[in-house]
């Protein structure tokens, strides 16, 4: 008789277990339902002053966007000339550095007068290119410190400068627009004003030129080579397919070689030529951009953020005053 008692105790208990889940998902639905019509009623009963917030703080930053000057940058591209990009990073540190102090003096050693300090900053990035991974060029410096032979290091070398830009963009913010053109002008003649790469580049420039006109020399005397051997085929009637000629003392001569040893000196001619109209400077500027309004996100805007702002006080006051109330009725 008690097994045949069991099946309805169970159905029983399984039962009440139901009856009370659905009362406690009933409860909950209606805490949160209270919950959404308790700040309804708050929203309403406020609506006229949060309406006022809204439309004070945006006329209020409104205002403030037409009082207060913007700030402005400009975008200078650089490629650091030898081994000066060490050189370029340091002194854009040091003359930061003088921006926060307000070294007038400083600024007056390198012609800028009269200097408003207002919104002044000065950086600097790598220009990285699309596709450029640092996971790439670090694998490929890993390789080069594990090789030491001269092909492999001419390969990575190459690697690496086709990978990773050697371009530096050097950015201004300022405040005054019209001290920012000569600020930019007269800090990049200063950073190009360095008395150990002048000299670097004096030299760098005379080896180019003297390169040059050995090369040209040597194409001078190797078009007379190639010229007489053109000759003599002629005149022999020398087949094709030969590629090497005997001079007058007999020594043999590999033509292909010095066609090859042509290309080559023409390749470095004009290297060398690159290398001269490049190395003027510590830093060559690649790209000079006009001054620009720096844009800021839509929650950095005065006209967005005072609204945000005066809702919160509001709010954070209203949960504050709600406390206390509570606080009040406990005790």
């Amino acid at each position: 008789m008690a097994d045949n008692q069991s099946p309805t105790t169970q159905n029983s208990s399984d039962e009440i277990d139901l009856g009370q889940l659905f009362k406690l998902i009933g409860s909950a639905l209606n805490a949160v339902l209270r919950f959404f019509l308790r700040v309804f009623l708050y929203l309403k009963k406020n609506i006229f002053i949060l309406i006022g917030l809204v439309l004070f703080g945006f006329a209020l930053g409104y205002g403030l966007s037409k009082i207060i000057s913007k700030r402005m940058k400009s975008e200078v591209i650089v490629k650091p000339q030898m081994e000066s990009k060490n050189y370029l990073y340091d002194v854009i540190d040091e003359i930061q550095s003088k921006i926060g102090a307000k070294d007038t003096l400083f600024f007056k050693s390198i012609g800028i007068e009269e200097i408003d300090f207002a919104g002044l900053e000065i950086t600097i990035n790598r220009v990285i290119e699309a596709g450029t991974s640092e996971t790439d060029l670090q694998y490929l410096e890993l390789l080069q410190s594990f090789e030491n032979t001269d092909a492999i290091a001419d390969i990575v070398r190459a690697e690496l400068q086709s990978k990773s830009s050697f371009n530096q963009r050097i950015t201004f913010f300022y405040n005054n627009p019209e001290m920012g053109k000569d600020f930019v002008d007269k800090v990049l003649k200063y950073i190009n004003t360095n008395q150990y790469f002048d000299g670097l580049i004096v030299i760098y420039r005379a080896n180019a030129t003297s390169r040059i006109l050995e090369n040209q020399k040597l194409l001078k005397q190797l078009d007379e080579i190639i010229a007489n051997y053109a000759n003599k085929m002629a005149k022999q009637n020398t087949p094709i397919g030969n590629d090497r000629i005997l001079l007058d003392n007999q020594e043999s001569v590999n033509i292909t070689g010095l066609f090859n040893l042509k290309n080559e000196l023409i390749k470095d001619i004009e290297s060398k030529k690159l290398e001269l109209e490049t190395r003027r400077e510590p830093l060559s500027v690649i790209y000079s951009g006009q001054a620009q309004v720096v844009q800021k996100s839509f929650f950095g805007k005065k006209i967005v953020l005072i609204p945000i702002l005066f809702l919160t006080i509001f709010f954070l006051v209203s949960f504050i005053g709600y406390l206390n109330k509570k606080a009040k009725e406990l005790y």
